[in-house]
């Protein structure tokens, strides 16, 4: 029987830890796999080292930890696939949390000919006191796509994903410490261009908890100038996309006004993500942090 080994990288959230460990305790394998968990805890400090504990002393489900303590989401990463066993990996978020039948969703899409690797989606769960407008917005809100979709590196990331083992067995360092934000974009887009095939699959669904201290408007314009810079420092700086950000500064700057009655938040987080692209044009870069921990 084919295994499926579980990746989480985790920094300084033991609360979500926990709660997603068991979340996926309870996976529904249909008989057709068996599968275990492995934590990459990217805190000196270890501070989820006792949840994975406790958590593993009463779990059903094989659970191993190991401390990656230079603070880059790459070599988290990278620390979970050197500790990983089995078939196949997947890689879920520690703030997020799968529907019963995720694993199964992709094990059946992964499970075939000519495909290394299946992503579903991400939605994001609110508590009850959320604003109407950071729902409405659609601030975090993510592309969905149909099913056996063939995708493109600029539609992947390692929030929801299956992938074969083989994908990493002549790498050690498959995700590249360098890239900070976006490794695993350039990892999917160097697997693309040796050939491998990555598929949607729209049925394994995860859920992505949004804290009210992403709710603030400082902090979506903040996320947005980071992605901005990010954007373009790790692909490149290809003209039309230099070009767009020049000319989107300044006009969403001055339709400011309008903003106020149409979403002033949203008009922000353009010309912030813009703004990004622009500093990173100039090698600059005014935030300086991995990933949000938030």
């Amino acid at each position: 029987m084919k295994h499926i080994t579980v990746c989480v990288c985790t920094y300084k959230r033991p609360a979500l830890l926990g709660r997603l460990l068991r979340v996926l305790e309870d996976q529904d394998t249909g008989g057709l796999f068996t599968y275990s968990i492995v934590v990459a805890e990217n805190d000196r400090s270890q501070s989820g080292r006792a949840v994975v504990l406790e958590f593993s002393a009463g779990s059903r489900i094989p659970v191993k930890y190991c401390l990656e303590p230079q603070q880059n989401i790459a070599l988290a990463r990278n620390k979970a696939i050197e500790n990983a066993s089995g078939d196949f990996v997947a890689f879920i978020d520690d703030d997020e949390f799968p529907d019963k039948l995720w694993l199964l969703r992709l094990f059946e899409a992964c499970d075939v000919p000519d495909v290394a690797g299946v992503l579903g989606p991400v939605l994001p769960h609110f508590s009850d006191e959320v604003p109407g407008w950071i729902v409405e917005g659609k601030f975090y809100d993510r592309p969905r796509h149909p099913t056996g979709l063939r995708l493109d590196w600029r539609q992947t990331r390692t929030g929801n994903v299956l992938l074969k083992r083989d994908l990493f067995a002549r790498d050690a360092q498959p995700f590249k410490a360098q890239c900070l934000e976006g490794s695993d974009q350039e990892f999917f887009k160097r697997m693309m261009q040796k050939g491998h095939v990555f598929n949607w699959c729209d049925e394994a669904v995860v859920h992505e908890i949004v804290p009210p201290a992403r709710w603030r408007r400082s902090f979506l314009v903040r996320q947005s100038l980071f992605r901005g810079i990010f954007s373009l420092r790790n692909h490149g700086f290809p003209l039309r996309l230099v070009v767009t950000s020049l000319i989107a500064v300044p006009a969403y700057t001055l339709a400011l006004p309008v903003a106020l009655v149409l979403g002033q938040a949203k008009f922000m987080s353009y010309i912030s993500y813009h703004a990004g692209r622009l500093l990173a044009l100039l090698g600059l870069n005014p935030i300086r942090r991995p990933y949000v921990s938030d």
